[in-house]
């Protein structure tokens, strides 16, 4: 059984993994620094050598720390997995083009995770995630609809942000740093509501991209973005 305090129900493990990544994340151990003892760990929380090396281990696995034979725990290098398309933020790259950059918000909130985002994100059916729903345009021309499933330990003030002024991107990248990403792209015929929101006739043909997101061994987010296949491409080198 897990050890726990009456204060708090979550399993001492995942408060020391929370404490050892909350320390790591503001800067207190850098890249290639020692991580305090397992034994002074287990003394800063009163618990066993057991729980305390279950915590690193699991870091250790999700790549967060990396322990040297007789040395001791460091802060692993950030990973960050190569992909096809390269994550930039999109108001940069209209810019980019010349072009002029706004977004609609058209759903912002708090939503339960059904079964399947709850798969995605490792966490328990019913777990509290944030969810936008965002319409970027080119020009006055809807080019992207960004359906985006956010986990609120990675970004906390996710739903404070207004996304007429920043994009999730821009906040994400700041709030829950890139460790690792997977995707897919899908050409998928576009539905009566998706349609209507990029304004292209039902069932055309939409270039649609899943992408997956990691930061401090959880999984920050999950996006889906649905394009107009006549407007879009996807370009990448490996």
């Amino acid at each position: 059984m897990e050890e726990q305090t009456a204060q708090d129900s979550t399993p001492i493990f995942q408060r020391i993994k929370d404490y050892l990544v909350g320390e790591i994340a503001a800067g207190r151990w850098k890249e290639g620094e020692l991580v305090p003892s397992e034994q002074a760990l287990v003394r800063q929380f009163g618990v066993s050598r057991m729980t305390v090396n279950r915590a690193v281990r699991e870091l250790t696995a999700e790549q967060v720390l990396t322990r040297r034979q007789g040395s001791g725990t460091y802060v692993a290098p950030q990973k960050y997995q190569a992909t096809l398309v390269e994550i930039r933020n999109i108001a940069d790259e209209i810019r980019a083009r010349g072009k002029a950059h706004r977004a609609s918000v058209r759903l912002l909130r708090q939503e339960d995770a059904g079964d399947e985002l709850a798969a995605e994100f490792e966490l328990e059916p019913g777990a509290p995630l944030f969810h936008s729903l965002i319409l970027h345009f080119e020009n006055d021309i809807p080019i992207q609809l960004e359906d985006r499933w956010v986990n609120p330990e990675c970004a906390p003030a996710y739903l404070e942000q207004d996304f007429t002024v920043i994009t999730p991107n821009e906040h994400l990248m700041q709030a829950a740093p890139l460790q690792g990403a997977t995707y897919t792209i899908e050409a998928h015929p576009a539905q009566p509501d998706v349609a209507a929101v990029l304004a292209v006739p039902v069932d055309s043909c939409c270039l649609v991209l899943h992408r997956r997101t990691t930061s401090a061994g959880r999984v920050a987010s999950v996006a889906t973005m649905w394009h107009p296949g006549h407007l879009a491409r996807f370009t990448g080198s490996v």
